[in-house]
């Protein structure tokens, strides 16, 4: 069992426990013995799905205190939504790791093929996402970002999400030009699996890409 300081804390800043629900299950496969804790926690203050510019900004001040009140007994943060709300104020407040999902979830597709398609949930997502594309400064290594037109809670419909993922999936693979996959919501973990093998490229969860580095982080204290 690793020491208490060795934990992970995993923060979904929506206030939808069915999403924290997911992402926890994603995380099985990096539990290990003698690896760091992972611990999923939802947002209470959260809106029940970050789908705006304006959601974004209101889970800022929450995602601090989060963090702030669990500085002490925590290695490593991870922020588990794709617009990475709220990541460089946490990484001013703590010496200890901070990851976004969208960050990692990006590096992690670039290691994994040349052009990275990303699934949105809305279309109104997509130009935040654009934009943050641009700030990373990868926007050539992008194939697309193509909407699967369902919200937060809305994902919880497993029929219709995956149909909807599949469908984009194809579009980003066979017009898009993508060789690589990335899930941009964190409320999509539950599909990874099923959706890789039903198109035949990598497929990122971005959590677990951001996890997958945080233990890194914790273990090698970078």
């Amino acid at each position: 069992m690793a020491a208490s300081s060795e934990r992970i804390l995993v923060i979904n800043p929506n206030s939808t426990q069915a999403v924290t629900d997911g992402i926890d299950r994603a995380m099985e496969p990096l539990r290990m013995p003698g690896g760091p804790e992972i611990e999923c926690v939802t947002l209470k203050e959260g809106p029940p799905g970050i789908e705006t510019q304006a959601h974004v900004e209101s889970v800022v001040a929450p995602i601090s205190a989060a963090v702030k009140s669990r500085d002490n007994d925590c290695s490593a943060f991870v922020i588990a939504c794709y617009s990475d709300p709220g990541l460089h104020a946490a990484r001013e407040i703590t010496t200890k790791p901070v990851l976004g999902i969208a960050e990692c979830g990006i590096l992690a597709a670039m290691t994994l093929g040349q052009r990275f398609g990303v699934i949105s949930i809305l279309k109104k997502s997509i130009p935040r996402h654009l934009r943050y594309v641009g700030q990373m400064g990868v926007a050539d290594r992008m194939a697309g970002d193509r909407a699967i037109g369902l919200g937060v809670v809305e994902l919880a419909d497993e029929t219709r999400t995956f149909s909807r993922m599949a469908e984009v999936a194809a579009e980003l693979r066979d017009h898009d030009g993508a060789d690589v996959l990335i899930m941009g919501c964190a409320g999509m973990a539950r599909y990874r699996d099923r959706l890789q093998r039903h198109v035949g490229l990598p497929v990122v969860e971005p959590s677990q890409a951001a996890v997958s580095m945080a233990i890194g982080r914790s273990r090698l204290h970078w």
